[in-house]
């Protein structure tokens, strides 16, 4: 690695610490350069704001995530079963203590700041990589039968974010019947009462 990159990774680590513990709106330029162990003036060779910074961060963060295999439709196999493994691995990635980090760090900001908000909406990251791509290959094999693809895979993901990812940002306690099994039971049985097509004789 340059000396460059190292610097620059640096800086990103550090903003990363900072952005964490105090909030970037609460965050200087001067205080990333001096936990950095850089100049000042390095930090704007290699961002020209702090929002440019706060992008690298959350970019940085969310390639570090482990976001879990690409499941792939199988037509021989349950689409129940698919569908619960698909939020299975969405929860775990929801609950873990990195993504949930990612989300601390971008939470206020994103609030004042809508042009971010946009483009970390637009950014896909877990089984939205690749979920729009499963239920068409599954619309296909008239498993399911689904009007607007990109809006069933965000009914999907958006369900067990209310129940699963939002309460432990917010810091909620859970209701006792809450678990983890039950979200991810009921996410999918929602979802294949609304979308599954009947088969004949069942």
């Amino acid at each position: 690695m340059k000396l460059s990159e190292k610097k620059r990774l640096q800086i990103i680590q550090a903003a990363e610490q900072l952005f964490s513990e105090n909030g970037a709106q609460q965050t200087s330029m001067d205080l990333v350069a001096q936990t950095a162990e850089v100049s000042k003036r390095t930090v704007y060779n290699h961002f020209d704001c702090k929002e440019a910074l706060l992008y690298a961060v959350i970019e940085n963060m969310l390639n570090l995530v482990e976001q879990g295999h690409t499941l792939v439709y199988t037509p021989q196999t349950c689409i129940r079963s698919q569908l619960m493994d698909i939020a299975a691995a969405e929860a775990q990635l929801l609950t873990s203590d990195a993504f949930l980090r990612i989300a601390r760090v971008a939470f206020l900001e994103l609030l004042q700041n809508p042009d971010m908000a946009a483009h970390l909406n637009n950014t896909k990251v877990g089984c939205m990589r690749y979920l729009e791509e499963f239920l068409t290959a599954a619309q296909d094999d008239g498993v399911i039968s689904v009007e607007d693809i990109t809006f069933a895979a965000k009914q999907f993901v958006f369900q067990l974010k209310s129940f699963i990812f939002y309460p432990r940002l917010y810091g909620f306690a859970l209701e006792p019947h809450m678990t983890q099994d039950f979200v991810i039971k009921q996410t999918v049985e929602t979802f294949l009462a609304r979308y599954q097509v009947a088969q004949s004789g069942a």
